[in-house]
This record gives structure tokens, C-alpha cells and sequence, in this order.
């Protein structure tokens, strides 16, 4: 999990750090982030790269209201799954399986196997560099069809709870 939050969370603030520096000084910039579907919804199994895509999305979100005074922009790019060794043995590192959890194994399947693979990388880097080019960029965009719909199921869901549990929230009081 370490690793994980090493590379996808500090890594992506280490080098935005020191890029902003340079943006500050020139009165302009875009910063981009590549987040993904994982970092606004969550996959059983892939725990650790949720946390580390959220904890992405929630650093780069506050960024953006405080660089915009110096011109700076900040997009997160939530792609599509490309074609990559994405959760292989090659790039990924998997704690020892638990018998417990072995019927859920099953009735996932095979993740990376199941990922239907929607990204272009050319209209990939087309839709970058047009996102770079807008006067006001958007602070997050979805590259592919299959963002939408997962991230759509899953805020109807959180709203359809949130309501659900109003009442009690008002009960409950407090305040930010």
C-alpha cells in the first residue's frame, strides 16, 4: 500500500510542487493529473489504488482554488483502461490471499481480464492538447464512454442514501 500511495499520490504532488514554482513565476500554467474512474468510485481488490486516485482527486481539487489566483490551472484526467499491464504481476504487487475472501475472488473474476480496454491513445493525446488550448478547462475530465456510467451509478447511489438519511442528519446537527 505504501508504494501505491508513494507513487500515484506523492509522486504526482512532488512533481507538482516543483513545476509550480516555475508557473507561479511565468503568471500561468496547467497543471494535469491523471486520476481515474478509481479515484471517484471504489473496486473491491484494488483498495489501495482507490485511496491513492481519492486522496489524488481531494489534493488536486483544493489545488486548483489555490493556484487560480496566479493563472494556474489544474484538470484531473479520469481515462478510460488502456491496454497496459494494470494490475499484472508485472506492475503490481498482491498481498497473500486469504482463504475467507476466495468466494469473492470467484465471483469477480479475473479484473484485469474484465477491463474493457476503451482508451485511444492517439484521440488520447488529441483530447490533452485541446484541453490544454480551452480558456476555462474543466477541473475534471473523462476520456472514454465507461467513466461516465460507473461514476453515474455510484453518485445516484450516494444520493439516493444521503436523502434517505436526511432526517438523521438533521437530527444529528453539527456543522462544519
Amino acid at each position: 500500500m505504501r508504494g501505491v500511495i508513494e507513487t500515484d499520490l506523492f509522486g504526482a504532488v512532488w512533481v507538482t510542487q516543483a513545476a509550480i514554482r516555475y508557473l507561479r513565476e511565468q503568471g500561468s500554467g496547467h497543471i494535469l493529473q491523471v486520476s481515474s474512474i478509481g479515484g471517484i468510485t471504489s473496486y473491491p481488490n484494488v483498495g489501495a489504488y482507490n485511496a491513492s486516485k481519492w486522496a489524488l482527486e481531494g489534493i488536486s481539487q483544493a489545488l486548483a482554488g489555490e493556484v487560480a489566483p496566479f493563472r494556474i490551472k489544474v484538470t484531473l484526467i479520469e481515462p478510460d483502461s488502456f491496454a497496459t499491464d494494470f494490475g499484472s504481476s508485472l506492475s503490481a504487487k498482491f498481498s497473500e490471499p486469504h482463504p475467507a475472501y476466495d468466494p469473492l475472488r470467484e465471483a469477480l473474476g479475473d479484473f484485469q481480464g474484465s477491463l474493457q480496454v476503451g482508451g485511444d491513445l492517439a484521440a488520447s493525446a488529441a483530447a490533452v492538447l485541446e484541453l490544454v488550448d480551452l480558456d476555462e478547462s474543466p477541473l475534471r475530465q473523462f476520456f472514454g464512454s465507461q467513466p461516465l456510467t460507473a461514476a453515474t451509478r455510484d453518485y445516484e447511489s450516494r444520493l439516493t442514501t444521503w436523502q434517505a438519511g436526511q432526517d438523521r442528519a438533521v437530527r444529528a446537527g453539527g456543522g462544519f
